[in-house]
């Protein structure tokens, strides 16, 4: 058995500066790259694209909406054709530096806001799967089980990858639960091991209220911006080897 982990890299701005990009690039086998419209900046954005290709992880592409003040973590209704638009503008970007860096860009990955408007806002979701489409069909796509999104990439022809999160709470349906909402972000990094055991091999893990809940996922994210992300995405890796589960990028390039 075998599962991607990836990450949240690359989410500071000038002088700011969230997670610890290098450790975490040493950890997880795909990089979602923030790509400057909710954080990242150039010299940020060649630099985790320099660790990245010479750890041999793949580069993914972070999109948001252009929310930099709000950490792309508001909804924003943006006119299709313009999200689209936006949308190529971060993969054009974002790939340059993985090219300098020897590499590209392996999988689109949306950020905040725009991942969790798109499980059901079906004209949003159809922008991004246009943008992704016009600017390179070979791309994976990156997302929640059951959402438009997937969906609809699926059926313009893209490839889909299932996502779990590791610190992150489920409501029954199976979407996330909202993050100002009590218990939504877990911290416990061995419930969260133990929990992204359960998902690697299909096991139910516990829903919000309780109830048993299947996250069927090919990935499984850590984020990148917890103050205790490294620890957390060290005790997932180690986890999931110690149950048999080989980590592995789910992109065909990257080893």
């Amino acid at each position: 058995m075998t599962i991607d982990l990836n990450s949240d890299l690359g989410e500071g701005f000038g002088r700011w500066r969230l997670g610890d990009d290098e450790a975490l690039l040493s950890i997880v086998t795909s990089a979602n790259v923030a790509c400057g419209f909710h954080a990242g900046d150039p010299t940020i954005m060649r630099t985790v694209c320099e660790l990245a290709a010479a750890r041999g992880v793949a580069i993914g592409a972070q999109v948001s909406y252009r929310d930099l003040g709000g950490f792309g973590r508001r909804f924003i209704d943006v006119p299709p054709e313009e999200l689209s638009d936006d949308i190529v503008y971060q993969l054009g970007s974002l790939d340059a530096f993985a090219r300098l860096a020897g590499t590209r860009v392996r999988y689109v990955k949306p950020h905040g806001a725009l991942y969790n408007a798109i499980v059901h806002h079906e004209e949003q979701a159809a922008a991004v799967v246009a943008a992704v489409r016009a600017y390179d069909r070979a791309l994976p796509v990156l997302g929640l089980p059951g959402s438009a999104w997937l969906r609809r990439a699926e059926s313009a022809g893209l490839a889909t990858v299932t996502e779990g999160f590791a610190d992150r709470a489920y409501t029954p349906q199976g979407t996330l639960v909202p993050r100002g909402t009590p218990g939504a972000v877990l911290h416990d990094p061995e419930e969260v091991a133990e929990r992204c055991l359960r998902m690697a091999r299909g096991e139910p893990i516990e829903a919000v209220d309780g109830t048993p809940l299947i996250v069927r996922a090919e990935s499984i994210c850590v984020h990148g911006d917890s103050p205790d992300a490294v620890r957390m995405a060290r005790r997932v890796s180690e986890s999931l080897k110690a149950g048999g589960i080989e980590l592995s990028s789910f992109t065909r390039e990257a080893a």
